[in-house]
């Protein structure tokens, strides 16, 4: 099993538990898979899904990278068809009592990281990823941001695209810096930008 440089993307439904846990069973039972769906559907760079973990899709890409404009303008993708998906499904439903609250309480982050050593295998059917960069990504998805919905960037994501201004690449806020310590990994560095802004855009 040979590790070779890897792009991750993990867009990653925000209110998930409370969502599942608050409306019946036959709403999110319809909501979450049309949602992820979703996001599978707006993919435009070439990502490929890995797998699906319950409220989160998990892309990758090996080989040439896309460019950092076309890579931030995929996210802004994601985000702003994932509110149009909800907005649909709210009114698709609207004679579920539970209906109102889909925009409420879901919404959207996404992690992007870049990877120097990810290693891809066959399990079953499945295609998975393998290597410590994989648990950072997946660790990010538990932060210090206190925001519901943002576009997070690893450290080594920034790095491989260092010839890149980042701050041109976002015209709806500025990216602000942040880290936060895990065990067995230990600090892991990271930019950030609120999402939120791009719905009221709409």
């Amino acid at each position: 099993m040979k590790g070779e440089p890897m792009l991750i993307c993990i867009p990653d439904i925000s209110g998930f538990t409370e969502f599942m846990s608050e409306t019946d069973f036959e709403l999110s039972s319809k909501i979450i898979p049309a949602l992820l769906n979703q996001i599978i559907y707006t993919n435009k760079i070439g990502l490929k899904v890995s797998e699906i973990e319950g409220d989160a899709v998990l892309f990758f890409k090996t080989g040439e990278m896309p460019s950092l404009e076309n890579l931030i303008d995929q996210c802004r993708i994601f985000y702003t068809e994932f509110y149009k998906e909800l907005d649909t499904l709210r009114k698709k439903h609207k004679t579920n009592k539970d209906a109102a609250t889909i925009p409420d309480i879901l919404g959207l982050k996404i992690i992007l990281h870049y990877g120097k050593e990810i290693a891809l295998t066959k399990v079953g059917n499945s295609i998975k990823l393998f290597g410590e960069d994989l648990i950072i990504a997946h660790k990010l998805l538990k932060n210090k941001i206190r925001l519901n919905e943002y576009l997070l960037l690893t450290e080594g994501l920034t790095k491989y695209y260092k010839d890149n201004n980042l701050n041109d690449q976002f015209d709806w806020g500025s990216l602000k810096q942040n880290s936060t310590e895990y065990d067995h990994v230990g600090k892991i560095n990271y930019s950030y930008i609120n999402l939120k802004p791009l719905v009221n855009e709409e």
